[in-house]
């Protein structure tokens, strides 16, 4: 069963999900965040979120990576893996 329409920045922590796709246009930093583990299909954890909410942890491909909100916004989640 798929998530609605759900974008990284979004789930608490512990949680697990797949990124469906990248909105917007693929800017410096979204390029290196993909570099580093987050493409579509990739199954995604949030082990951290700060007390605001920004930034956010995510491990992924064995790595832990910190983003801020926006940065996270721009992936879209498709389900739970």
């Amino acid at each position: 069963m798929g998530l609605p329409s759900s974008h990284l920045d979004h789930p608490r922590a512990g949680c697990t999900v797949v990124i469906d796709h990248v909105e917007g246009a693929l800017d410096a930093t979204t390029i290196r965040l993909m570099e580093m583990g987050l493409v579509p299909g990739a199954a995604v954890t949030i082990t951290r979120v700060a007390p605001l909410g920004d930034p956010l942890e995510v491990a992924v491909c064995g790595t832990r990576l910190c983003l801020r909100k926006a940065d996270a916004h721009r992936f879209v989640l498709v389900r739970a893996a």
